[in-house]
């Protein structure tokens, strides 16, 4: 038994049909390097032998009695793999505009509760000869870095790692009683909780204050300017995707002496200039994209699968100059993590222990059914994920994989996600939008490389 921590838990109280929280990545694999050739059949029995070695992917989540606390991970007794993978065929001509539109209408789909929270969908019939699959497992289970290593369980250098060995089934799920008296003690350590907690809240303010009167906070939420994908989303996705050249990323950032990640949020900045500009809708003042932190080097904690904080970084989307866009990514993300290294690396998850399961999802649906993201100043505009990938070139069971790209999910309020993960010397981009808030995503990844283009001729 292994409980959910908070955050964990949170991405399960504040999932809707509109909202599903779960995460996914397209693949797309060359079958001609599988040693004696691809076959459906030979695929899944790989699948089957690194499932059967790996826990994460055969625990499905047990509600306490009275639901007075946060869910546990137990063995599915009744694990089958069968219900996990699935097999279709790309309409013709399969081409990427087939393959997004198939992506984007899995994705729109919840994973169900009962059986553990993922699944594999492989797609043959494209037009280059090649298979993808897309894996979707929910941001209860993993985050960005914890997804990525439970990939690399599947995947590794060439033909990959030896399988893992088989490990024993977990003890059936604790008593009712057992759990109840659990909770209750859960319950009654949380006003203890709470006052431990607030003085550390108290203490951020005086900090913040100080840093804002200095010019070196990071982006105030609700100030972002009011865009077409910021509005309130249903269940129906868009999803686009592209690749650009690791070393033309690097050369970027040596030339202006910025990291990785600048170069990168500056690239999708210019992208969507490009994007609302030629929608007509370019706002005077920067967005305001919301970028997800992994914490795993900063936390001694090893309970929960999401060990994840977040910035704000300005996306200076007004400016018509790609060098000054990098510039200001750069200087507006050093405040930024600075003033996010000076928050706890744990406040995050202390907090979300306090989640509750029917607050929050009362609250999310009366949320989208008031409509209310289109009511109030705009929280943030997007979410932009930065996420590393492995160093050299993989394959998956088998298979070289030829793209990994990344889809994160999207909230009322910000129908938007853009997603970068870096495999071999590729820069894979991912993105996912609500359909009726994001309708041509490939305006967006189209412009991508264009906008790393731009970099290029402006480097210094």
């Amino acid at each position: 038994m292994q409980p959910l921590s908070g955050l964990d838990a949170s991405f399960l109280y504040l999932e809707t049909p509109a909202q599903p929280l779960h995460v996914c990545a397209l693949l797309t694999l060359d079958p001609g390097t599988v040693e004696g050739g691809y076959s459906y059949a030979g695929l899944v029995e790989r699948l089957g032998e690194r499932v059967n070695g790996a826990p994460a992917f055969r625990r499905r989540l047990y509600n306490p009695p009275l639901n007075l606390g946060h869910p546990v991970w137990v063995e599915d007794r009744d694990f089958s793999l069968e219900r996990h993978v699935h097999r279709t065929v790309l309409p013709a001509p399969g081409g990427h505009a087939e393959l997004a539109e198939l992506c984007a209408d899995i994705a729109g789909r919840p994973l169900e509760r009962n059986r553990p929270l993922w699944e594999m969908t492989v797609i043959e019939g494209l037009a280059d000869g090649g298979v993808a699959v897309l894996a979707k497992m929910h941001h209860a289970s993993v985050d960005g870095v914890s997804g990525a290593n439970l990939l690399a369980s599947l995947a590794g250098l060439d033909a990959g790692p030896e399988p893992p060995e088989g490990h024993p089934a977990n003890p059936r799920p604790p008593g009712q009683l057992a759990m109840l008296r659990s909770s209750a003690l859960t319950l009654a350590r949380r006003p203890f909780e709470l006052l431990r907690l607030l003085p550390g809240l108290a203490g951020m303010v005086p900090r913040w204050v100080g840093r804002s009167l200095q010019g070196k906070n990071m982006p105030t939420p609700f100030t972002a300017p009011r865009t077409s994908f910021n509005g309130t989303i249903t269940g129906h996705r868009s999803v686009a995707f592209t690749q650009v050249g690791l070393d033309e990323v690097k050369a970027v950032k040596n030339a202006f002496g910025v990291t990785v990640n600048d170069v990168v949020l500056a690239m999708c900045t210019g992208a969507l200039r490009r994007y609302l500009d030629d929608r007509g809708e370019l706002p005077p003042d920067p967005l305001v994209a919301t970028v997800p932190v992994s914490i795993h080097d900063r936390t001694s904690r090893v309970e929960g699968s999401n060990r994840v904080s977040a910035f704000f970084a300005s996306l200076p989307t007004h400016l018509a100059e790609p060098a000054a866009r990098v510039y200001m990514i750069a200087e507006s993300n050093r405040h930024a993590k600075d003033h996010h290294n000076t928050i706890d690396a744990d406040m995050l998850q202390d907090w979300a222990q306090f989640a509750a399961e029917t607050t929050f999802g009362l609250a999310v649906r009366a949320y989208s059914a008031l409509r209310l993201a289109e009511r109030h100043p705009v929280i943030h505009n997007l979410v932009v994920s930065n996420v590393p990938g492995p160093p050299s070139d993989i394959s998956l069971l088998g298979a070289r994989v030829t793209g990994m790209y990344p889809l994160g999910p999207v909230f009322h309020g910000a129908g938007l996600n853009i997603t970068v993960l870096s495999t071999g010397g590729t820069v894979n981009v991912g993105v996912l939008g609500a359909r009726e808030l994001v309708p041509e995503p490939w305006r967006i990844t189209d412009a991508i490389p264009q906008s790393l283009r731009d970099l290029l001729d402006a480097c210094p």
